[in-house]
């Protein structure tokens, strides 16, 4: 923890010192901060609040320094000795600050009764290693947030290509060592991200949607053949799903159309007497 702190106060370039006791205000203070001025209370910041506000105006963090101190950390593994990585979302909500700039409506869960809401917020992909057994300590190794114009898939494949390679550099992944295993959600494309980071030793495992199709490859074209058929090839559904009709289920026969039946007698109009009107009808009483 000495050597990390150490390395950490090297990655603040500017407003060091103020900066660094900012953060042991926020590590050490007691339950969620709400006030910037009530982090100068602490006894671990022991400059006024003047500094604070100078530290955050004008203080600069070398991020990419940052991130590979992280990664030259003892990293967490599974019970086996393999790298699990997490990769998932998080939103900051912040419905009280309708001045930040590139805010987006979060998807939250839990804050109503049985209901999604859509907040204002920053979403955050946070990229994590994950350890086997009772314990829910996590190492934060990456964190990058959204924009409005950000590919959440693109940004999650640059994100966990840079994770990798900064693993491998430190030393953490051999070349013998078994293929980094990373774990996600039902709503990354999985397909999609395994084509990106083919060049990568890592083995992608995610959640798919219950109604999803998997179609096997295609059949061989046999010789002779012209027109283009229908694929033949076997699909695999998932369970929770009745299987839907084949592609070459013939549909049944659709009813002729039939014109509509003329009303009884005696419930309708009639044609009128001779001495009536031009025109005219007389309606008769149903019984």
């Amino acid at each position: 923890m000495s050597d990390f702190r150490a390395a950490f106060y090297g990655c603040l370039a500017t407003r060091a010192d103020a900066l660094f006791e900012l953060t042991d205000a926020m590590l050490c203070a007691d339950g969620p901060v709400k006030t910037l001025v009530d982090l100068t209370l602490t006894p671990e910041h022991r400059r006024g609040h003047g500094a604070l506000y100078d530290g955050l105006n004008r203080g600069r963090i070398e991020v990419d320094r940052l991130r590979a101190e992280l990664s030259r950390l003892p990293l967490p593994r599974a019970a086996d000795g393999r790298i699990v990585l997490a990769v998932d979302v998080s939103p900051w909500l912040r419905s009280d600050a309708p001045t930040s700039a590139e805010r987006l409506f979060c998807h939250v869960y839990g804050r109503a009764k049985s209901t999604s809401q859509f907040i204002p917020g920053w979403p955050y992909s946070f990229v994590a290693a994950l350890e086997s057994g009772r314990t829910s300590w996590t190492a934060v190794l990456d964190a990058v947030r959204l924009g409005p114009q950000d590919d959440a898939t693109a940004v999650t494949a640059d994100q966990l290509r840079g994770v990798v390679d900064r693993l491998i550099v430190a030393g953490h992944w051999q070349a013998d060592d078994p293929d980094i295993l990373i774990v996600m959600d039902a709503g990354y494309d999985v397909t999609r991200l395994a084509f990106v980071l083919a060049d990568l030793p890592v083995e992608l495992f995610g959640r798919i949607r219950s109604d999803r199709v998997l179609r096997l490859p295609k059949p061989p074209r046999m010789p002779g053949t012209n027109a283009a058929r229908p694929s033949t090839a076997p699909s695999s559904r998932c369970a929770s799903r009745s299987p839907g009709p084949s592609l070459n289920t013939p549909r049944p026969p659709r009813p002729l159309a039939t014109a509509p039946q003329g009303p009884a007698a005696g419930t309708a109009c009639i044609p009128a007497s001779p001495t009536g009107p031009a025109e005219s009808t007389t309606t008769a009483t149903s019984p």
